[in-house]
């Protein structure tokens, strides 16, 4: 059996990434119906797949074949919908952030709960295949006590007329809302552990919109490692290497290219092995250093695939609702720290 899937806010990353990437190669996903605003482009996307569509998300939520919806519109419009959709009883798959406020969250998590249905967050990049080998290895102790994270996601994003994501009032934010989550996000699950502090800076350095296009955060997490998130909307996409580094007591893990939307990029570890024979005053190890190889798998057919399976076999989704708040607790921490200069303990 396959879940009956429902988009909303077909445009964008759905049209792009989502739905030919994951609804359509999930083998226990199915596309049924499209919703988007701009009727001339849902009506193309409908009939390049075959589906109903709507302009109108009540006709989506209405539909009765329609059981899990996945929705990718401007954050400022999650929270209706989410609430909207579980109160017809469809499960969520919603895109990050989860909403502009902790209280549009936590009614999100309660309708949620309350409808029994399944809500989800669309942090596709736990799903990559470094992502996951490199949280496998320190899990395993071959890095020693983590004590640095960093992810970079950086990108050109010039002035675009009517783009939500440079509207404060429809996005929440600029570069670091939209692209600082994922980075923290992917930190905590790789390090599997939450952050409690952070102090960051935000800047408008070269785009002329109403939002940061330039952001820097540092991280303490509860395991007493520190972290580093850079996101920029202010670097040609060729000089933005999208670099995430681990450090640990034993080595580093190295990679580039794996924080985006892709499943391609490089990962190096570089590994201290101590050698049999030394004396309490000198510890000798042997360096090594060894490409990482792993078998690619595309993220989103992986987001699509876990959360169906979550469904079918009535499971709590890995990347949950809880998750989504968490996230926006930590968001809405680092940009109070750069409005007032302080670091800002998170209160979980």
């Amino acid at each position: 059996m396959a879940v009956n899937w429902g988009v909303i806010g077909a445009g964008g990353i759905a049209s792009r990434r989502t739905i030919p990437e994951g609804i359509t190669k999930a083998k226990n996903a199915r596309l049924v119906a499209v919703m988007d605003v701009d009727a001339t482009r849902i009506k193309e996307l409908g009939a390049k797949y075959k589906v109903r569509y709507y302009t109108e998300e009540d006709e989506l939520i209405k539909d009765k074949e329609v059981q899990a919806v996945y929705i990718a519109t401007p954050v400022n419009l999650h929270y209706s919908q989410v609430v909207k959709a579980a109160n017809a009883g469809k499960h969520l798959l919603c895109e990050k952030p989860l909403a502009l406020t902790l209280k549009e969250c936590e009614e999100m998590i309660k309708t949620c709960k309350r409808n029994k249905v399944k809500l989800g967050l669309g942090f596709m990049m736990r799903f990559h295949a470094y992502h996951k080998k490199a949280k496998e290895m320190i899990k395993a102790g071959l890095l020693g006590k983590i004590v640095l994270g960093r992810a970079q996601l950086s990108c050109w994003y010039p002035e675009i007329k009517g783009a939500w994501r440079q509207d404060p009032k429809l996005g929440g934010g600029g570069s670091f809302i939209d692209m600082g989550n994922h980075c923290i996000d992917l930190l905590e699950f790789i390090l599997d552990s939450r952050v409690k502090e952070v102090a960051c800076f935000t800047d408008r350095l070269v785009q002329d919109y109403q939002v940061e296009d330039s952001a820097t955060c540092i991280l303490r997490f509860e395991n007493g490692a520190q972290g580093i998130v850079d996101n920029f909307f202010n670097i040609p996409d060729n000089s933005s290497k999208n670099r995430l580094e681990i450090y640990g007591s034993k080595g580093s893990i190295l990679a580039e290219g794996t924080i985006g939307q892709s499943a391609s990029g490089e990962m190096t570890a570089y590994l201290e092995k101590e050698e049999k024979g030394y004396d309490a005053k000198q510890k000798r190890t042997t360096a090594t250093s060894e490409k990482v190889e792993v078998e690619p798998v595309n993220m989103y057919k992986g987001e699509i695939g876990e959360f169906s399976d979550c469904i079918e076999r009535d499971l709590e989704p890995t990347i949950s609702g809880e998750d989504g708040l968490s996230s926006q607790r930590v968001v809405l921490a680092c940009y109070k720290s750069a409005r007032t200069g302080k670091v800002i303990r998170i209160i979980q």
